[in-house]
């Protein structure tokens, strides 16, 4: 429970940027907030910082709604983005920093973004035309500087709580990435419910180790700011350096993928790392029975949460802690203001144990995708007409069945998207970039189970296959795609499957690969 809320409330959505003043209005403003290589901001700079960089952006682009993108590692400008732009009436747009120079060139373009800030050897990487028409580039220090320069503070906007405030880019499992709408109320409304659910505290210290462009990272700011607690930004090349961090902060809340989980577990864990652990989230990707025994019997004292979420509805199930060691492979129950219903193949609420599609009702899902009316109508649809909050809903494609207790279980998915180390990653864009080398004639990218990855990408391509090109391929696709994307195997055919209706047969290249390494 939050010490300044007696229960969960029903909170009228503010505007995002108000999560700026909560925690000096609620008597925080002395405590840390944001721990940095360059110090610490407590509350009260932390409102003081959004303030000036709103004002500055609001000066630079004055029009309503602009997009302003952000490429950049973990630092003061990246933290303090959301809530600056929110306050000046923009919408920001958080570029995965792994993203290579093609898939940001399309986040741009897509967006319409107007400003760009970034690191100086990101930003060198790109070449004139991948910004789109009118769209300025700042180095992050600059940025800052000029901000600071300007002197103006902006005070808390009194946006529509339903006005657009970021745009969150995602891999589908076709196509280009597409761009997720969030209002102000989506992401205020996610912060109050993660830390209620989680029981944050103002005492609480986050290592974000996640990348900010997820919703899953940028979650870690925005409700350990709403409870008063203080950030800690991390980018790591080696999982000890997470153990550094959290002996050197006394990190009490972590949050991580399946993949990164199994490397913190083949470490070693000194006391003063663990000891302040209080609680562990999950997802991206499910836990495995074997990994949440080997995270309950090195971290007893904390608290897991096995958390299930999808980035057009920002997160929908938690497993209360209480439960893991019973039902470890459970994705749990709704989290606060977010209705889950199962429903079967008739369209009718499925009964005990009855298999169906998991979908989201309620006040976190999203506006849609960003200029791509198609493929927002096949996702986002009207409520079932059981769902007490009705509008529209997210039909999120995964299979699930619901336990006469109420807990959910993940079936499967019925789509193609490959899930690896916590990234969402569509197979055409894999295969277009396959295909853009002149290498290969057709290509499929599939997903195949991994112990460590959760699925790793396999590249099933037809061509000569001369040593040439076997040789060529992986170094083309090393410098079009980024490391999270890149096959782990590249399998040569001299004939592709083909179905009874012409097509490449995918399903029958999936079993295949999935009997092969399934040895």
């Amino acid at each position: 429970m939050l010490p300044f809320m007696s229960s969960l409330p029903d909170p009228l959505p503010r505007a995002l940027d108000h999560l700026a003043e909560l925690a000096g209005a609620a008597g925080h403003g002395e405590r840390p907030a944001l721990a940095l290589r360059e110090g610490t901001l407590n509350h009260n700079q932390l409102r003081q910082r959004v303030a000036v960089l709103a004002g500055w952006l609001a000066q630079m682009l004055p029009e309503k709604g602009a997009r302003v993108a952000s490429w950049a590692a973990k630092g003061e400008l990246t933290c303090l983005l959301p809530l600056a732009a929110a306050r000046a009436g923009l919408v920001h747009v958080p570029v995965n920093p792994l993203l290579k120079r093609a898939q940001v060139a399309h986040i741009l373009g897509d967006s319409g973004a107007k400003l760009l800030i970034g690191t100086g050897s990101r930003l060198a990487s790109l070449e004139p035309d991948d910004l789109p028409p009118g769209c300025a580039a700042l180095g992050e220090g600059e940025a800052l500087a000029a901000a600071e320069a300007a002197g103006r503070e902006l005070g808390p906007s009194a946006a529509d709580p339903a006005d657009l405030a970021a745009i969150l880019y995602t891999s589908g499992s076709t196509g280009r990435p597409k761009g997720v709408m969030l209002s102000h109320a989506n992401m205020w409304l996610g912060a109050v419910s993660v830390a209620h659910y989680l029981g944050l505290q103002n005492d609480d210290v986050t290592l974000a180790v996640l990348p900010l462009s997820f919703d899953y990272g940028q979650n870690q700011l925005l409700s350990t700011w709403f409870a008063g607690g203080c950030v800690v930004p991390l980018d790591f090349l080696f999982p000890k350096d997470v153990a550094k961090a959290c002996a050197k902060h006394g990190v009490t809340t972590l949050a991580a993928v399946p993949p990164l989980w199994v490397q913190l577990t083949e470490i070693d864990w000194p006391a003063e790392a663990s000891a302040p652990l209080r609680r562990l989230t999950n997802s991206g990707g499910a836990l495995t029975v074997d990994l949440v025994r080997s995270l309950r019997g090195m971290f007893p004292q904390a608290r897991l949460f096995p958390m299930y979420g999808l980035t057009e509805a920002f997160r929908s199930t938690f497993l209360d802690p209480a439960l893991v060691d019973l039902h470890p492979t459970s994705m749990g129950k709704a989290i606060p203001f977010a209705e889950i219903l199962v429903i079967n193949d008739a369209g009718e609420v499925a009964a005990d144990d009855e298999e169906g599609e998991l979908v989201h009702c309620g006040p976190l899902v999203a506006q849609g995708y960003w200029q791509d009316p198609e493929r927002t109508a096949e996702r986002f649809k009207p409520a079932p007409a059981a769902s007490s909050y009705g509008g529209m809903a997210v039909w999120s494609g995964d299979r699930v069945r619901r336990s006469a207790e109420g807990l959910l279980y993940f079936a499967g998915r019925r789509d193609a998207m490959i899930k690896s180390a916590g990234n969402r990653i569509s197979p055409q864009e894999v295969e277009e970039a396959a295909l853009a080398t002149g290498l290969v004639a057709e290509a499929v990218a599939l997903g195949v189970p991994d112990a460590r990855l959760g699925q790793a990408v396999h590249l099933v391509v037809r061509g000569s296959g001369d040593e040439a090109a076997r040789a060529d391929l992986p170094k083309r696709l090393q410098r079009d795609l980024p490391n999270f994307m890149q096959p782990q195997h590249i399998h040569w055919r001299a004939a592709m499957p083909i179905n009874p209706n012409g097509k490449i047969d995918r399903t029958a290249l999936q079993a295949e690969l999935n009997k092969e390494f399934a040895a």
